[in-house]
């Protein structure tokens, strides 16, 4: 697998909110956030643009929600804000593509030429999918970091529950069998990006 110079790193919705369990529900990939931390300090020491992105939920219960402590950045996430070699681009959106966020992550990247993409964060079948997704859709060459990436159990029609591991790896193929996206793992990402 090759990763580009300029290839973007794309850091969804790591929200202090994500941690309300009681919220959520159970979630999967305990160490997701160690390969997140991991993927940004591999961009920041390379010189590649990094784009932190945060979700400004509408809904007034939501742990998202702007003015409640949850919707700021995990700790080691606002840490590591501002620290690169590289461009930095802070992203906020409202639904679940970071592409249709506030300033224009299509147009950013665009001016720098980057056309790679690499999605970490949170959730793995809702906005992180969904960015591969549109990623895909507008010619991108979108790599997914599995590993980076959690989800939490959930409920659909006709009473079916899926487990957050179930969720998540149906998201995958879907992702990579569709695709929309090359999922991987975070040590491919990190080997390819050294």
């Amino acid at each position: 697998m090759d990763i580009a110079e300029n290839a973007a790193l794309v850091v969804v919705d790591v929200q202090k909110g994500f941690e309300e369990a009681g919220f959520w529900g159970p979630r999967n990939n305990p160490g997701a956030d160690d390969n997140i931390a991991t993927l940004i300090d591999v961009w920041q020491a390379t010189g590649r643009p990094v784009v932190f992105v945060r979700h400004d939920s509408v809904k007034p219960e939501s742990p998202l929600r702007p003015g409640y402590g949850g919707n700021g950045f995990k700790t080691y996430v606002e840490e590591r804000r501002g620290k690169g070699a590289g461009a930095e681009l802070f992203v906020t959106k409202t639904v679940n593509s970071a592409f249709y966020g506030t300033p224009d992550l299509d147009a950013w990247l665009k001016a720098r030429g980057v056309a790679q993409v690499v999605l970490a964060g949170i959730q793995t079948n809702m906005c992180v999918e969904t960015t591969a997704r549109m990623g895909g859709n507008l010619g991108y060459d979108v790599v997914v970091a599995y590993d980076a990436t959690y989800t939490f159990d959930l409920e659909g029609p006709f009473g079916w529950r899926l487990s957050a591991d179930e969720v998540a790896r149906a998201s995958a193929v879907s992702l990579h069998g569709g695709g929309f996206a090359r999922v991987v793992t975070t040590g491919e990402v990190v080997d390819a990006a050294k």
